[in-house]
């Protein structure tokens, strides 16, 4: 039986009782890797070396007894837009080929003291950009239930890289459903804290305001334990949040009795695949079977959030991407025309064609003359969003619906329509402009096809998302279900 059928917490008491190894259990990630993923291409860069040192190093603590916390010695892959002290960091962006950044991440600081062992970085769309993982300079990711089909994105390649069990879990980031919308489309669990609550240092910023880190795993009992392993107050982060940290493995207690739901109409609604929306429905049924009770209710502005999301994470790319200039690290195309000619060469070699159209569309909404019909009315719009959310949360614990209004979708098929790809992400956006939790989890497949149900929750309140999840998974086995590569 493969080490990749087990959840963490069993791998943690096999490594306790002497019945693997961290040698072991880093083996068989690089060993499935080396196998598949020339097929999947979920990795940019693998650790080979520094992760069987670290394994080594792992097995003499665990024979001398040494203190060891929840994530010892388990393999995980690194999004390539987190930093990591020592191992090449390029935001799937030929502008970073040879960045070799001379820190960690605080994530990767916080795996690091966990003694997890980091396997290598994964594939994703460039600088985060994207819903298809088809915007890597490095050629897109597949779905390791279809090969022909996306793994969604940005995080395609940390999603892919779980589906097909190369590693034990892995480290996204999510800014308008970039965690949430692969874990939909490629049968796993994909988890968006609330804003503040996992520090973004060390994060390369897309949009600096909707930016988040969390965790792509099997099962929602492992995305507990790491979520418990990254979250807490960093002093380096001026947006991270000073709040407790429950033990969130407590809250995965499956008594969901009594439980308020709330159905937006709007997530139900037209757009969204028929037999997406039966499937969610069903998984509604199932929690309603076990004591919860849903009503359908409204979030008025859903229809605005696109566009609110598009001019605020455009905007805020604009901003950030300027530091990519070709003099400090990355890129630099120096022919000799002046400093202009270095940014102008550096830029236009270094991007892709979604960044750069992202960056003209931020530049464009933050313009002089622009910038108060557009970029301001964003901003009173996202206001909005998040009054309806908090409105609701006034009567009901938790909003479930569709993670994704479809099913993964085939490669290349929506590469010449930019806002059709931008569609696919709303129903995950709400939740970035809001800054509330949410987790995508399996609730079934369409056409052999995995379907994501998104629980959403009220801010610093991923207990009650976790516990939803559990509850729900702990009747049914669709996350059990592993595609044949």
């Amino acid at each position: 039986m493969s080490l990749f059928q087990y959840r963490l917490s069993e791998l943690h008491n096999m490594l306790h009782a002497g019945q693997a190894s961290v040698s072991e259990l880093t083996e068989e990630s690089l060993s499935a890797i080396t196998r598949l993923d020339d097929k999947v291409n979920a990795f940019l860069t693998l650790n080979e070396e520094g992760a069987r040192a670290d394994a080594r190093t792992l097995d003499d603590k665990l024979a001398s007894g040494a203190s060891r916390g929840l994530l010892f010695g388990l393999p995980a892959g690194i999004k390539d837009n987190i930093v990591t002290k020592g191992l090449r960091t390029t935001c799937a962006s030929r502008f970073l080929d040879n960045y070799q950044p001379i820190y960690d991440a605080t994530v990767a600081a916080k795996l690091r003291q966990a003694d997890a062992v980091t396997i290598g970085k994964l594939n994703m769309d460039e600088f985060a950009m994207g819903g298809s993982n088809e915007n890597s300079a490095y050629g897109p990711v597949r779905n390791p239930w279809d090969l022909e089909r996306v793994p969604g994105g940005s995080s395609g390649g940390s999603a892919a890289a779980v589906a097909s069990g190369e590693v034990f879990f892995a480290l996204g980031s999510d800014t308008g459903g970039s965690i949430r919308q692969p874990a939909s489309y490629c049968g796993v669990v994909g988890l968006k804290p609330t804003y503040g609550l996992v520090s973004r240092y060390g994060l390369v910023a897309f949009a600096s305001s909707l930016d988040q880190i969390g965790p792509l795993t099997r099962t929602v009992e492992d995305s507990a334990y790491v979520l418990q392993a990254i979250a807490g107050y960093d002093a380096q982060d001026s947006t991270s949040a000073k709040v407790d940290i429950p033990d969130y493995l407590s809250a995965l207690t499956g008594d969901i009795k009594g439980l308020r739901i709330a159905v937006p109409k709007e997530y139900l609604g037209e757009g969204v695949d028929a037999s997406v929306r039966e499937t969610v429905l069903s998984a509604l049924k199932v929690l309603e079977d076990l004591g919860a009770v849903w009503e359908e209710v409204s979030l008025p502005h859903t229809e605005y959030a696109v566009a609110t999301y598009y001019l605020l994470a455009s905007s805020e790319a604009s901003s950030n991407l300027a530091r990519f200039d070709g003099v400090r690290y990355g890129v630099r195309v120096d022919e000799g025309g002046g400093l202009l000619d270095l940014y102008l060469n550096s830029r236009s070699r270094g991007f892709g064609p979604e960044v750069k159209r992202r960056i003209m569309l931020g530049t464009y909404a933050l313009s002089s003359g622009y910038y108060d019909a557009y970029y301001l009315k964003a901003q009173k719009v996202r206001t909005l969003i998040k009054q309806d959310f908090d409105e609701v949360f006034k009567k009901y614990d938790v909003v479930i619906g569709p993670t994704a209004p479809t099913t993964a979708f085939k490669l290349g098929s929506q590469t010449e329509d930019p806002l059709t790809m931008y569609l696919n992400d709303i129903l995950t956006i709400p939740v970035n402009l809001a800054g509330i939790p949410a987790v995508s989890i399996p609730c079934g497949f369409a056409e052999g096809l995995p379907v994501g149900l998104q629980i959403i929750g009220k801010e610093f309140d991923e207990s009650t998302v976790l516990r939803v999840a559990h509850a729900y998974e702990q009747h049914t086995d669709h996350h059990k279900q592993r595609p044949q590569l």
